[in-house]
């Protein structure tokens, strides 16, 4: 019963540092099926119509080598972050008026917050960091 105690504390603990990782990683990747007409992420992602995805959150909007920005996107100003993700996928013109960016956004916020997972997992390389939280989820399943 300790182990078990111990294993959840710890759990909600990663849960609470790793925010991103309590959404569904495997449906974020079922709803990025739609943004695959325009972008790739990992390993061997390459610019496309819209630029590579790795390593999202924390790059500054207009800065992949090698993508032909609008002037819009590039002198927004924005650093990605999950706030200002969230509010640019849910209507990116509305965000960044004049973007390229012809997608009208995801309004469901689950789908909002499982893109976000999927999105996370991925490093500037494309290479997918170490999930802590489904290993901690496998564990408490196993007391």
């Amino acid at each position: 019963m300790r182990i078990l105690v111990l294993v959840l504390a710890l759990y909600a603990g990663i849960s609470a540092i790793v925010p991103g990782y309590a959404q569904d990683v495997a449906s974020g990747e079922k709803i990025f099926v739609q943004c695959k007409a325009c972008h790739q992420i990992g390993e061997s992602a390459k610019n496309a119509v819209g630029p590579v995805l790795n390593g999202l959150f924390g790059r500054k909007a207009g800065m992949i080598e090698g993508y032909s920005y609008s002037p819009a996107n590039k002198n927004s100003g924005i650093t990605w972050d999950e706030p200002t993700f969230r509010e640019y996928i849910r209507d990116p013109r509305a965000k960044i008026p004049g973007t390229k960016m012809a997608f009208p956004g995801l309004k469901d916020p689950q789908q909002i917050d499982d893109i976000v997972a999927y999105l996370k997992q991925f490093d500037s390389t494309g290479k997918k960091k170490a999930e802590i939280v489904p290993a901690a989820r496998e564990l408490a399943k196993a007391q």
